[in-house]
């Protein structure tokens, strides 16, 4: 069963800023995760129920899962070095 994508304004925000290249690679691993939320790659994130982040590049997409809703909503996108601040 595939889950429904739900990107919060500041992840849509952010991919309004990213070259054609970047938003490509960033849009195909956020609908993936439709697919599977809990794919090989995706890290948990310590001291936060249910929130995971996955990696494109050299960008992290940080977003949670409501399994009972079947509801994938990212919550923030961006470069490695600045998404945890």
């Amino acid at each position: 069963m595939k889950y429904k994508i739900e990107l919060t304004h500041t992840a849509e925000k952010f991919l309004q800023k990213l070259s054609k290249r970047n938003y490509e690679l960033v849009v195909r691993a956020v609908y993936s995760l439709a697919d599977d939320p809990y794919q090989p790659g995706a890290k948990k994130l310590k001291g936060v129920d249910n929130t995971f982040r996955i990696r494109a590049g050299n960008f992290r997409i940080l977003y949670n899962i409501d399994g009972g809703k079947l509801i994938v909503a990212v919550m923030d996108i961006g470069d490695r070095k600045d998404i945890y601040n």
